[in-house]
């Protein structure tokens, strides 16, 4: 089989086709989606139900895997977490965010498979952040070149929300002590392509460092508007047995929360990556 790149959105997407993720990739595989994902930034596969074994392995061949502070996990493959709507509290997926940008390395991608997924709902759309930030004039772009901002666990992962229980106090209390804020650059470059892209989110960003507050708050508002603009995003319908794999450097997504009370299980692997720089 040769793989091939079917583009579907203007701004960032593709489909792929001719692999089968189950089996090992060989090494022109690799290179071939490397190349798919820093072109496309988002890449989508069909008909690919993995065992979590195998999605392990899949990312794998990309870097090392993260392990998910609060999320449950496989207990066989703790580096595949698990969001089920029957099990967690996922509205943090209902707000545009990069994963796991509280930590000072944050993820390079991640590959997200469908396990069970609703009869009508529960969409992601993912945006291109690098296509957000070349939108913006030019004065406001250099005046982003120079900013950073604060990124936080607990705004996505509160207190009432995650440690309503003693074992979820205890394990939120141990996820905030080894996760504290961190500071990431506003404007991220990406490590291989040199692209610029917004790096703040409305999941994990509480303020941006060298602005007075009400300045702070102005700013995100107007960048967290300007990510979700729907000409620099892709809206993907799931079916069981799909898998996406998106570059989270100059991505972010959406999960659309409206198919309650249905069920929609996704399985995880979430691939670490370098610590951001900017301009």
């Amino acid at each position: 089989m040769t793989i091939q790149f079917e583009r579907i959105g203007q701004a960032l997407g593709a489909r792929v086709t001719g692999i089968d993720l189950a089996q090992p990739l060989t090494l022109a595989d690799h290179q071939a989606l490397h190349q798919g994902l820093l072109e496309h930034q988002v890449l989508f596969f069909r008909d690919q139900l993995l065992t979590p074994a195998q999605q392990r392995n899949a990312a794998a061949l990309f870097g090392d895997l993260h392990i998910h502070p609060i999320y449950p996990k496989i207990a066989e493959q703790p580096e595949i977490l698990v969001l089920d709507t029957d099990l967690n509290d996922l509205r943090d997926n209902a707000l545009w965010h990069s994963d796991v940008s509280f930590i000072q390395s944050p993820p390079l991608g991640s590959l997200l498979s469908a396990r069970h997924v609703p009869p009508h709902g529960g969409d992601t759309l993912w945006a291109s952040c690098s296509a957000a930030y070349e939108a913006l004039s030019a004065p406001i772009r250099g005046l982003l070149d120079g900013l950073t901002a604060v990124h936080d666990l607990t705004l996505s992962f509160p207190l009432e929300r995650f440690g309503n229980t003693p074992d979820a106090l205890e394990k939120w209390d141990a996820a905030r002590a080894a996760n504290p804020p961190v500071t990431h650059p506003v404007i991220r470059v990406h490590p291989e392509t040199g692209r610029k892209g917004l790096f703040v989110s409305e999941a994990f960003t509480t303020r941006i460092n060298e602005l007075e507050p009400g300045e702070s708050t102005a700013l995100l508002q107007m960048l967290f508007k300007q990510i979700a603009r729907p000409e620099f995003a892709v809206r993907w319908q799931w079916r069981q047995g799909d898998l996406a794999f998106w570059d989270n450097r100059l991505t972010q997504h959406y999960a659309c929360d409206d198919y309650r009370p249905q069920r929609r299980i996704m399985h995880r692997a979430t691939i670490l990556g370098d610590r951001p720089f900017g301009p």
